[in-house]
């Protein structure tokens, strides 16, 4: 099952973000793990295009969801993603009605969206046979269009965001969420999980994936109501890794 039919269907799924590892092997080492995706960060990285072409052709072929921060709210960089194989886009900052359709317009093809469209690439295994309209069709199923969250103008305007045709989800940011509601880093503070809560209540409305990406402390406050759950990166496993070798090391006798 596609994890955009899980997510419709209410299921929750379960990824990590990679900021520093750009090996295709992190996709096989993701899969034996058994998590759903990965989302790439390209909003604070130096990741290329090749290099996350080669990372989405290996997870495809695997079976592991590729997901995407795209660096803003860019058509060119939005449409190249998704031609390279990313089965979804997530734009960082996203805060009003109107950028969530220009992310669908950008995102989806016709007639949800606007996406132009180039066959005989990654996005459908490079076949140069298939019909337009089945791959439009069966690209629109697949592509899931992720609003992050990460203002309280966009808290502000969460329902409105909910409410788009063709948005898939809507994942938190908490650490910049934090900065907007002026409690940098206190992302437990009233104020925040207040905002977070009312984040999901907008997406159980409009009947949209409700995500998160944090430590398992906060995820565990709303796990209930995510169904698009995201924890830690890269950093933050080879960290803990590398401290657990040295620490049960030193405890050896």
């Amino acid at each position: 099952m596609l994890l955009k039919e899980k997510l419709l269907a209410g299921q929750k799924i379960y990824g990590t973000m990679l900021r520093v590892v750009q090996n295709p092997a992190v996709c096989y080492i993701a899969k034996n793990s058994g998590l759903d995706f990965v989302m790439y960060d390209c909003e604070h990285t130096s990741y290329s295009m090749e290099t996350l072409h080669n990372l989405f052709i290996t997870g495809n072929a695997l079976g592991l969801e590729s997901f995407l921060r795209v660096p803003d709210l860019s058509k060119d960089y939005i449409s190249r993603a998704l031609d390279q194989g990313a089965h979804g886009v997530m734009v960082p900052m996203l805060e009003t009605a109107e950028m969530a359709k220009d992310l669908v317009k950008y995102s989806k093809y016709q007639p949800i969206g606007g996406r132009g469209f180039a066959g005989g690439l990654a996005h459908d295994n490079y076949l140069l046979s298939g019909k337009h309209s089945q791959i439009m069709e069966d690209a629109n199923k697949t592509i899931i269009s992720i609003a992050q969250i990460e203002t309280k103008l966009a808290v502000d305007n969460a329902e409105a965001i909910a409410a788009t045709p063709g948005i898939d989800a809507l994942l938190i940011g908490p650490n910049d969420l934090s900065l907007s509601l002026g409690i940098p880093g206190d992302l437990f503070n009233p104020i925040e999980l207040e905002a977070i809560a009312h984040v999901g209540a907008a997406c159980q409305k409009y009947k949209k994936a409700f995500g998160l990406h944090a430590g398992p402390k906060l995820l565990e406050k709303f796990i209930k109501d995510l169904t698009l759950i995201m924890m830690d990166s890269d950093i933050v496993v080879l960290t803990n890794g590398f401290k657990n070798i040295k620490e049960t090391c030193q405890n050896l006798k």
